[in-house]
């Protein structure tokens, strides 16, 4: 095969220069968008060495960048985003080395931290460190904030406010000598246009943090996390208001190894390209999500030939876990000794990138296994646009900023990665993990379903450690009931692992890697956070959630609860003769609203012949199945109100329904079937063997489930299966119960087939093997002297019980006889049963055929045959 694509298991293998795990799409880019602008400012002749620089990345998404102007200036520039225009904001008449930038909301403001540079020149700080607040609508006044001999950064609020002009900004400048400060700067407008301070000689200030190891801003929420080590490490959250107010809302006692406290890390405060790069200070970041998620990610600087150390602490699931990786020898870059993981936010995931070593996808939700994340090395975790030596940063967003390059990333998960991942030879974990991720966290792709579905149809046979049929049912569930209802996390079943009695090994363990979880100490959410919406509030409330599950066993629903109640349902419907109790009455009530909201409304576009018939015994099941899980969201959801858990139960069944006819339809077309698939008399071929095969795994894979299935599916399989096995193995398969004798089958099956011998022999076993109840009314399609008989005698018995024979010669009328003269023990009889049709109600009245008439055929038919007249 060649090197670009190859062909394992049903997975289309993906180009290798594509074969990475993350796919970064630049969405900004400093020589594209940036540099052509510059060059159209400047004067050609004496451009010289241009150096743009990412200084920061703002809540609106703006580009603030410098560069070196063509007579020896330094400029700070804006891109936009939006528009793609670049505006040029201010221009120091020397070179500077800025470490420092931000432009406020209304771009009236240019905050600027300079660092000591070795060039003469008007600003030419004093100190380490010259912090300027700049008036550039126009450029008029600048004021000193700051000359000190420590690092400090700057960062304008970005408040949301419906007013349309706001004559206020707030800039937070943070120090090396940890503490932040909160600076209230008020405008006017002079002129109609100008845009000044007022009394910049005395602007408020406010303390907002102070003595700190370590402090994070976080653009898109308006939050400062930073880190204390007074006594014990403690991470503390500051949310700013749009009200020009703040306040700590938030602190989690850590338990963190020896810190090397100096220098103060900041993150995210945009970028400083005069800092060292060998910073031995503390890598921690903090991400958080809408849906009441926080991770906190930390490591140390690691040393080559040594095991990396990192630890994700879950906020809202209450545990931490440490991981120790055994790094890969030899691998190291002779002129970068000292490197660290970067840790990147995707949502549902926390990403862990060791340049050159390994990638690790650590699943936020899904904690109670590590098969639920995925780990990779070698050149399976190698990302091209992040090799080492790297300076890289992840901004809010889902998005990383390689400083070097100059490039701002957009970043999603790679869906034909995660299919290669699929083929054999990788380890059951990390098919388990990415057939978990593809199906859960992934959005809903038409075009990947597809090629999941396919995979699953060409390697139907259950893995050892998992069983992928069960799998891509529960997390496709899963998500779809998440998406609908958030509370549902903690209580409906994401993955077939956990029905399992004993673990498998290979889903227990990743090999080079150790992990120690750990409990952590209970946050504390304070002050105005415990009475608003969005971000506090659900965190609170996933908190609440979390400590409420760990109390009470088992809240996730598991299948196995319904096999109990199943199995006596089974029992009691084999027993019964014709309706069943009227305690079941509730169970076809449930049935009924789960098939009304099945999507059956494009019947004729449908090509499996599904929802056509009763089939009591699936829809008992689909009954059984919401009256658990309702029962089990009642018990520990019960603030939903019913009305409402109802509805979330019985649109689980029928999106489990719509599913798996889903499946059938994908694989049906795949194979080109058709109509003449329902036909019995002819031999099944190759593809409908292959659709037999896919059929019955999903039939064993709901059973192991307890999982009812479509209306009419027992049917089609067994149609399946009287066209593809032999008859033999086709009776041990109805023996050992893998296949049902449904009432439509062997209806169809006594119809189509004729009385040839090796037909009239299956048919003979089929009856043998039906309940009474069934028998009786499949027996009459069957064109056969045996079956007449059968029938008639039953029809005798059943019209005689329910008189007494007493006084019947005298109510005998021979004149009115319409039946054979010459034979008067059957006239007689025939005479008889006539009049008792006529006094009592016919037994077989459903039964169009049964009747005097027919009983008197047969009776002569019999006897014809017994004296050798008439062959069978």
């Amino acid at each position: 095969m060649s090197d670009g694509v190859q062909r394992t298991d049903g997975v289309r293998l993906v180009d290798k220069l594509t074969r990475h795990m993350l796919r970064l799409n630049p969405t900004f880019d400093i020589q594209r968008d940036v540099v052509s602008s510059i060059l159209a400012k400047e004067e050609r002749a004496n451009i010289g060495v241009l150096e743009p620089r990412i200084l920061s990345v703002e809540r609106d998404g703006g580009v603030v960048y410098s560069w070196r102007g063509a007579t020896g200036t330094t400029r700070i520039g804006k891109y936009d985003p939006h528009s793609t225009e670049n505006k040029l904001l201010y221009t120091f008449d020397k070179q500077v080395c800025v470490s420092s930038c931000s432009l406020n909301k209304e771009e009236t403001l240019l905050a600027v931290s300079l660092s000591q540079c070795t060039q003469e020149g008007r600003f030419k700080p004093v100190s380490k460190c010259l912090t300027l607040l700049i008036e550039i609508h126009p450029i008029n006044n600048t004021k000193v904030l700051k000359a000190v001999d420590c690092k400090v950064k700057v960062q304008f609020l970005y408040p949301k406010t419906c007013r349309s002009t706001v004559l206020e900004s707030h800039l937070l400048l943070a120090s090396e000598d940890g503490y932040v400060d909160q600076y209230h700067i008020a405008l006017t407008r002079q002129e109609g246009y100008r845009v000044v301070m007022q009394n910049s000689e005395r602007l408020s200030r406010e303390r907002v943090a102070e003595e700190f190891i370590w402090v994070q801003w976080d653009s898109d929420t308006q939050r400062i996390f930073y880190l204390t080590a007074r006594e014990k490490h403690t991470l503390k959250c500051v949310q700013f208001y749009a009200d020009r107010n703040f306040e700590t809302v938030f602190e989690l006692p850590l338990e963190m190894p020896n810190i090397v406290t100096s220098p103060v890390r900041f993150v995210n405060f945009g970028y400083d390209h005069y800092q060292d790069l060998e910073d031995e200070g503390l890598r921690l970041e903090v991400f958080t999500s809408p849906t009441g998620t926080m991770c906190v990610c930390y490591s140390h600087p690691v040393r080559w030939h040594k095991d990396a150390t990192y630890t994700i602490a879950f906020v809202h699931q209450g545990c931490s876990k440490t991981f120790t990786v055994s790094l890969e020898q030899g691998s190291a870059p002779a002129n970068f000794p000292t490197v660290r993981p970067i840790f990147i936010h995707l949502d549902y995931y926390i990403v862990v990138y060791m340049p050159d070593q390994f990638l690790h996808l650590i699943n936020c939700r899904q904690q109670d296994l590590l098969c639920y994340s995925l780990f990779l090395s070698g050149a399976d975790g190698h990302i091209e646009a992040l090799c080492s030596g790297r300076a890289v940063v992840s901004v809010s967003g889902n998005r990383l900023l390689d400083v070097q390059a100059g490039r701002i990333y957009n970043m999603d998960l790679n869906p034909d990665f995660l299919l290669e991942l699929l083929s054999s030879g990788r380890p059951e974990a990390q098919q388990l993990a990415a057939l978990h991720c593809m199906l859960v966290y992934l959005q809903p792709n038409p075009v990947l379903e597809l090629k999941i579905i396919n995979w699953i149809s060409e390697n139907v046979m259950s893995f050892d450690a998992f069983d992928q049929i069960q799998e891509f049912i529960l997390a496709s569930l899963y998500r779809i009931s998440y998406q609908q209802c958030v509370s549902l996390d903690k209580l409906l079943p994401y993955s077939c692992v956990f029905e399992k009695k004993e673990l498998p090994v290979a889903l227990t363990a990743i090999s080079g890697v150790k992990c120690t979880p750990e409990l952590l100490c209970q946050p504390i959410i304070k002050g105005k956070a415990k009475s608003l919406q969005g971000y506090w509030e659900e965190l609170q409330h996933v908190l609440d959630r979390m400590r409420y599950f760990e109390a009470v066993p088992c809240p996730r629903f598991r299948t196995s609860l319904i096999k109990e109640d199943w199995t006596k349902l089974q029992a009691a419907m084999n027993s019964e003769k014709k309706k069943s109790p009227r305690s079941h009455h509730y169970i076809e009530e449930n049935t009924k609203k789960v098939l009304s909201m099945v999507d059956t409304w494009r019947l004729d576009r449908r090509v499996v012949p599904l929802f056509q018939e009763e089939d009591q015994q699936q829809r008992v099941l689909v009954g059984l199945m919401v009256d658990k899980l309702r029962e089990h969201l009642n018990r520990h959801l019960s603030r939903l109100g019913k009305k409402k858990i109802d509805l979330l139960v019985v649109n689980y069944a029928a999106k489990l329904l719509e599913l798996i006819w889903h499946v059938l339809e994908l694989v049906w077309q795949k194979l080109k079937l058709g109509p003449w698939v329902l036909c019995i008399k002819q031999q099944g071929n190759s593809e409908e063997w292959a659709m037999f095969h896919v059929m019955f795994r999903i039939l064993e894979a709901t059973k192991g489930l307890c999982l009812p299935l479509p209306p009419g599916y027992s049917t089609l399989l067994s149609v399946l299966g009287v066209r593809c096995l032999p008859q033999h193995t086709f009776l041990q398969y109805v023996d050992h119960g893998l296949l049902q004798l449904t009432e439509p089958f062997v209806s169809r099956l006594m119809t189509d087939l004729d009385n040839s011998d090796a037909n009239e022999q299956l048919k003979f076993s089929i009856l043998k093997r039906l309940p009474e109840h069934i028998d009786k009314k499949v027996s009459q399609r069957w064109d056969h002297p045996i079956t007449s008989a059968s029938i008639s005698r039953e029809y005798i018995g059943s019209l005689l019980d329910k008189h007494s024979e007493s006084k019947d010669s005298a109510l005998l009328d021979y004149s009115k006889s319409s039946f054979y003269p010459d034979f008067l023990p059957l006239n007689y009889l025939a005479k008889v049963l006539s009049n008792r049709e006529e006094q009592a109600q016919n037994p077989f009245e459903e039964q169009e055929n049964v009747d005097v008439r027919f009983v008197e055929e047969t009776a002569l038919k019999q006897t014809l045959i017994k004296l050798g007249f008439e062959v069978k």
